[in-house]
């Protein structure tokens, strides 16, 4: 029964994740977003949603190294497992801006979190208000920079021909479809692998750090493959970077101001949260050398199989 509870989660947040996401398109392009802020923003909170209502369910029942777990785990896998994917199957070439702006603010709000977590050995209400308010000043610095860049290529396409044309109610009905999911989701996925974790003996972080992890970023695999296929490369690594930058301040925010998050294993400050920061910083030199700027398919399999490594890293200690 647990592994039905865990298959039946992830079906969940499967459908969850994208009628969320289509619904949260549907709206920016009502809103005359550009693609990348698109990327960024919208789609990145919509894809992080299922993190944060397992986050937030796990630290209410008391299972706070699920909620730490889960976002150490889901941006370790939206960087060496996803992006690492999705590049093999489309190689992306990355924006000047990426690196100007994107992967700095991604590395400040890694290495923050990782400052926040040794110094009290838990993330309190005034850490989560503190890191929503990071995200507030990223939002608003990143809205102001899209605003006054001068695009180019003022009518974009969108990534669904029919997404651009839904009614508000086809939006509502998307959004309220895609919450019921997630959250039903959430409860049945925390629900099966906390018991098939105690049943095995493996602890909670390293579910929450694997099988949770890539349950939870299912949705940032499908809008990244998705965007991809479809030429909306901006979109395709705006949405990961954004996902990994919402993930820290908004899930782990939200969820401490609601639910002070404790450090239960020591694994996740010794050994997580450097694997973490590690695959963030690693895409800069993957894509600045040794050519442009560029991520192909020989730097695709490099990030999976970092991300191998780091799986089985993670199961022998």
């Amino acid at each position: 029964m647990d592994y039905l509870f865990i298959f039946f989660g992830f079906v969940l947040l499967v459908v969850g994740g994208e009628f969320l996401v289509r619904s949260s398109v549907a709206l920016s392009f009502k809103l005359h977003l550009s693609k990348m802020v698109i990327g960024l923003t919208v789609v990145s909170f919509a894809t992080s949603a299922p993190e944060l209502l397992v986050s937030l369910q796990a630290a209410l029942n008391g299972f706070s190294d699920i909620s730490l777990g889960n976002v150490l785990g889901s941006n370790i896998a939206n960087i060496g497992l996803i992006l690492g994917v999705t590049t093999v199957i489309a190689p992306l070439t990355v924006d000047k801006d990426f690196y100007r702006f994107n992967w700095p603010v991604m590395m400040i709000f890694s290495v923050a979190l990782y400052f926040i977590l040794i110094s009290g050995g838990q993330i309190s209400f005034s850490e989560g208000v503190a890191l929503i308010l990071m995200l507030i000043c990223y939002l608003w610095i990143l809205i102001k920079r899209a605003r006054n860049e001068k695009s180019s290529n003022p009518t974009e396409e969108s990534i669904d021909d029919g997404l651009s044309k839904a009614s508000n109610f086809k939006i509502t009905i998307w959004l309220l479809i895609g919450a019921g999911a997630l959250f039903a989701g959430s409860e049945f996925l925390i629900s099966g692998a906390v018991s098939v974790a105690e049943n095995f003996g493996i602890s909670e972080r390293v579910i929450a750090v694997t099988m949770i992890a890539v349950g939870t970023s299912i949705p940032e695999l499908a809008a990244s493959l998705i965007a991809a296929l479809k030429k909306e490369k901006s979109i395709s690594l705006g949405n990961l970077v954004g996902s990994n930058i919402f993930n820290i301040s908004a899930v782990l925010g939200i969820t401490a101001i609601i639910q002070p998050i404790a450090v239960n294993s020591q694994e996740i400050i010794n050994k997580d949260i450097f694997w973490m920061i590690g695959f963030a910083a690693i895409i800069l030199p993957l894509a600045l050398l040794p050519k442009s700027l560029q991520l192909g398919r020989k730097r695709g399999l490099v990030l999976v199989g970092a991300y191998a490594v780091f799986i089985s890293m993670i199961f022998i200690s």
